[in-house]
């Protein structure tokens, strides 16, 4: 079995760049560990909680149209319904339940245990 680690998405109302040009297509990667480390060290997460997910955003979306350099200033000018369409792929790709197969330290009986996403 390969592991996607890609997924392509079209933003609802699309991102308009400084020339008006029309941004819908794009991908996002799977995030890793210092994409959800990183942020929490960024200063304007410091100053307001709710930034975390530009800076989250920036570094997981990869291109949004021709535009192959993701940065916080392009997260902050979607229209909201593309940020929460965005959030909502990011949590759909990244946080799925994981299950692995434990074994019980009394008895060594064999069994899945699942685990769900951060902070449940």
């Amino acid at each position: 079995m390969e592991l996607k680690t890609e997924y392509e998405f079209t933003l609802p109302k699309g991102y308009i760049d400084k020339e008006g040009n029309l941004h819908r297509k794009g991908v996002m990667r799977l995030a890793n560990a210092k994409d959800e480390i990183v942020p929490l060290t960024d200063p304007r997460v410091s100053r307001n909680k709710a930034y975390m997910i530009i800076v989250l955003l920036s570094r997981v979306v990869t291109r949004l149209g021709s535009i192959e350099s993701i940065h916080t200033g392009i997260m902050e000018n979607l229209f909201a319904a593309d940020l929460r369409y965005l959030e909502e792929l990011y949590n759909r790709i990244n946080e799925d339940e994981v299950s692995v197969e434990v074994k019980c330290p009394e008895c060594g009986a064999a069994f899945e245990k699942e685990f769900g996403s951060l902070g449940e």
